[in-house]
C-alpha cells in the first residue's frame, strides 16, 4: 500500500489505487488461517507500523501528553489544558500555537480508544495515502473544522445565543483531524461500499448534531465535510490525469 507506482514506473497517485472491501477481508481471513500465526503476528505488526510512522509517533505523544498531565495537581492540569484549548480567547491571541498544541493534549483518562485508533484506523489510512498527505489531510481537518467551529462561536456569543463563558471553554483533542481522515477513507473503495461508507459517517455526524447541538459536534460535521470534499478532489483530479494517461498511451 505504500508504493505510488506501478508495472508501467508511472507515478500513481493513492486516491486512484481503490480496494474492493471484499477482497481485503477475503485476505485477511486467509492470511489468519495459514499455519503459524503467533510466529507471524509480531512482524506484521511490526512492518504494520513501521509504514505509518506518523500514526505510530502519534499515538506515542498522546500517551507521552497523558503521562505529563497525570503528574500534574488538578490546578495545574486545567491551566495547561486551557492554554492549549482552540477556544474563542486563545484563538484571538495565539491561533497558530493552540491550533497546533489542541491536537496534542487529551482529557480524562487513559486515552486507549484514541490511541487504538491510531495504531489501527489512521495507520491503514497513512500507508494507503503515504506520510506527507496523511498528515496534510489530517492537519487541514482539524485545523479547517477548528476554524469553523471557533467562528461559530464569535457569532453566537455576538449574538447572545451563547454566554460568553464559551470563549475560554477547554476544547482539546484528536477528533477533527481523525473524522476528516476517516470520512476520506471513503475514498479507499470502491463502488457501493463507498457510497455506504459517506452515508454511514454522515448519518452519524449529523445525528450527533441534532441529539447533542453542540459547537464540538459541528465541528466534527466540518472536519467530516472536509475529508469528504478533499477525498472527491483529489480522486477526480488524479482519475483524470491517469485517464488522460491511458487515452495517450492507446492512441
Amino acid at each position: 500500500m505504500a508504493t505510488s507506482t506501478a508495472g508501467d514506473g508511472r507515478y500513481h497517485a493513492p486516491w486512484t489505487r481503490t480496494v474492493a472491501l471484499r477482497a481485503e477481508v477475503g485476505a485477511a481471513w486467509d492470511w489468519l488461517r495459514r499455519p503459524g500465526l503467533l510466529s507471524r503476528i509480531y512482524p506484521a505488526l511490526r512492518r504494520h507500523l513501521s509504514q505509518a510512522p506518523a500514526s505510530t509517533a502519534y499515538a506515542f505523544t498522546l500517551f507521552v501528553t497523558w503521562w505529563t498531565l497525570r503528574g500534574l495537581g488538578p490546578v495545574e492540569e486545567r491551566r495547561l489544558i486551557l492554554s492549549a484549548s482552540t477556544n474563542l480567547y486563545n484563538m484571538h491571541h495565539n491561533p497558530v500555537q493552540v491550533l497546533v498544541a489542541s491536537a496534542f493534549w487529551t482529557e480524562g483518562n487513559f486515552p486507549w480508544v484514541t490511541i487504538a485508533e491510531f495504531l489501527i484506523v489512521m495507520a491503514y489510512a497513512e500507508r494507503w495515502l503515504g506520510t506527507g498527505r496523511w498528515i496534510l489531510l489530517f492537519a487541514t481537518g482539524h485545523i479547517g473544522a477548528s476554524l469553523v467551529t471557533v467562528y461559530g462561536i464569535a457569532r453566537a456569543i455576538e449574538h447572545k445565543v451563547i454566554p460568553l463563558r464559551v470563549a475560554i471553554a477547554p476544547d482539546v483533542g484528536t477528533s477533527y483531524g481523525f473524522t476528516a481522515v476517516l470520512a476520506a477513507l471513503a475514498f479507499r473503495f470502491r463502488g457501493v461500499v463507498r457510497l455506504g461508507w459517506v452515508v454511514l459517517v454522515l448519518a452519524v455526524l449529523i445525528a450527533a448534531c441534532v441529539s447533542n447541538r453542540t459547537f464540538t459536534d459541528y465541528g466534527h460535521l466540518c472536519a467530516g465535510l472536509i475529508g469528504l470534499l478533499a477525498g472527491t478532489i483529489a480522486s477526480t483530479f488524479w482519475g483524470r490525469i491517469e485517464h488522460r494517461r491511458v487515452v495517450r498511451a492507446t492512441a
